[in-house]
């Protein structure tokens, strides 16, 4: 997390690095995801119309929108090789081959917008995943994420860099030198796309739910490294950034580590001029934030402990592998790898009445954010650090036939096992999501009457909704829920499922290729359109 550094007492910046900063910083933020990313100046950037939100509100109203004159724009364009070659100072990363460049308008944005909300398989997974999040509680019931996901873009969209078109892509409605610290972080990325190929690096994750143990196992196996990637290459991104922004001051990330605090500070920024962000779900904004705030915390670490090369060209050569690792640098440097969770083969028991509808890990990240919505961020503190594995499986009734149904958290089953790293750390998680369920369904009772022992020798609870019943079983330092599962379907799972994990150490791997958590589709997403000004300014 950002700040993790100053735990070595670092001091507080001054009042010329505040200035510095503010002026790079304070209308610019970051909306993170693969690909490619788009930048926002809220100081020259207004939006074009009055998109309708969620609520069927509008935003403000439109100003009057000017653009850069032939001049300004040529003075842009040449800028670009001198950004270029700050980057590439900056990182290590060889200059191979020039930039592409283009200016674009506003409105070739918003249909790039709305074309990749409905081509890009990332978006798509998203919007698959949307009943998921809302049978987890991670969205309101009532939640419609397209139209607002739309509205929160328009709202917010200023420049980016294409790795399809390996071209960096510049606003016509906005000054140049506004732009100039936001085309040395996307002049990153076209870096790291000379390095490395961001299209075959990044977004492989799995379309298809799994229909088979192995298959689960492979698709568990393969999840975070999306989350992952995408904060290695945002913070490396925005290390640059702050590095061009104290640039005057003569003063950079590494040889001021307590820059942090000052990014850190700047969380009562108003999103006044934001309608739309500031009414996002928290697993939205978190989503949107993680890979630059955790990634620029990740990559001050490592560039402070093993150096240049290894922050930038060796990180891009062997990446973390989950928000586990992001959010621990040092487990990074160590080759420590991420805990993973076993599923058994759970098909015999599901498949005549479900139909596999999504299965990943809930990671650290995820965990965090579950925590904050169903405790606080009291809870996320002292639960986070205790996370030690979780995985789930979604399954769709085959009695859904009409969109309708299937449209409904109703023809949705799920389970979720949890690992943490003592049964104190198990109990309090358990207790927190019990105590949620009556926000996430209506009609919740206690069921005292059908609960029974655990056969495992844990603890049983069980609540009836109106969806089904809810189980929580809590045995040792394992979590199991069921959520509209039958309560002899739901035991079966709960015996299975922890029975597998053994009382020994549980599995780790070295993830290669990614999959996909409950976040990973929606960060993706929001990476590959771009960045958001609320990114620095929380």
């Amino acid at each position: 997390m950002i700040g993790s550094r100053l735990e070595r007492e670092v001091g507080h910046t001054d009042a010329a690095t505040g200035r510095a900063l503010n002026s790079g910083m304070r209308n610019i933020g970051v909306l993170a995801v693969l690909g490619l990313s788009v930048v926002f100046a809220a100081a020259q950037i207004t939006p074009s119309g009055s998109p309708n939100t969620d609520n069927g509100q509008k935003s403000e109203k439109p100003q009057t929108e000017t653009h850069i004159t032939p001049d300004q724009a040529k003075q842009l364009f040449q800028s670009v090789d001198e950004l270029l070659h700050f980057a590439s100072d900056d990182t290590g990363l060889p200059i191979k081959h020039e930039v592409k460049r283009t200016l674009t308008t506003r409105a070739d944005v918003e249909k790039y917008l709305l074309d990749k909300m409905n081509d890009d398989e990332d978006a798509k997974r998203m919007q698959r995943g949307e009943i998921v999040l809302k049978k987890f509680g991670l969205l309101d019931r009532d939640f419609n994420l397209k139209p607002f996901m739309l509205a929160l873009l328009k709202e917010q969209i200023a420049g980016y860099y294409d790795s399809k078109t390996k071209t960096v892509y510049m606003l016509d409605w906005v000054d140049p030198e506004t732009q100039k610290p936001v085309l040395v972080h996307e002049l990153t990325h076209a870096l790291q796309d000379q390095h490395t190929d961001l299209e075959k690096w990044n977004n492989q994750t799995p379309d298809n739910p799994s229909h088979t143990v192995a298959q689960d196992n492979d698709h568990l196996a393969k999840d975070e490294l999306d989350t992952a990637r995408t904060a290695a290459l945002e913070g490396q991104a925005m290390a640059v950034f702050v590095d061009y922004s104290l640039k005057p001051l003569g003063k950079s990330l590494v040889k001021d580590p307590e820059i942090l605090d000052q990014i850190n500070s700047m969380t009562s920024a108003s999103t006044d001029d934001s309608p739309v962000l500031a009414r996002a779900p928290l697993l939205l904004s978190e989503s949107l934030l993680f890979p630059y705030k955790e990634g620029l915390s990740f990559e001050q670490d490592v560039w402070m402990d093993k150096g240049k090369q290894a922050a930038f060209a060796g990180v891009l050569d062997r990446p973390p592998s989950s928000s586990w690792e992001v959010m621990n640098p040092r487990n990074y440097e160590q080759q420590k790898p991420s805990p993973i969770l076993v599923m058994p083969d759970i098909h015999p028991l599901v498949d005549k009445t479900y139909r596999a509808y999504d299965i990943g890990q809930v990671g650290q990240l995820d965990l965090r954010i579950l925590a904050t919505i169903y405790g606080g961020e009291g809870a996320a503190r002292d639960l986070t650090p205790a996370w030690d594995g979780g995985i789930y499986w979604a399954g769709q009734k085959l009695s859904a036939k009409t969109a309708a149904e299937q449209a409904s958290t109703n023809s949705v089953a799920l389970f979720y096992l949890s690992a943490w790293k003592s049964p104190r750390a198990a109990e309090a998680f358990a207790r927190i999501y019990g105590e949620e369920i009556g926000r996430t369904y209506s009609g919740v009772k206690l069921d005292t009457a059908d609960a029974q022992p655990d056969s495992g020798g844990g603890q049983e609870i069980i609540y009836s909704t109106n969806e089904g019943p809810v189980v929580i079983t809590v045995r040792d330092r394992f979590v199991f829920v069921s959520e509209s599962f039958d309560l002899s379907t739901a035991r079966k799972l709960a015996d299975m499922l922890i029975g597998i994990q053994g009382t020994g150490e549980i599995r780790t791997a070295r993830l290669s290729i990614p999959g996909h958590t409950l976040s990973q589709s929606t960060i993706s997403f929001l990476h590959s359109c771009g960045i958001m000004r609320a990114a620095l300014l929380r």
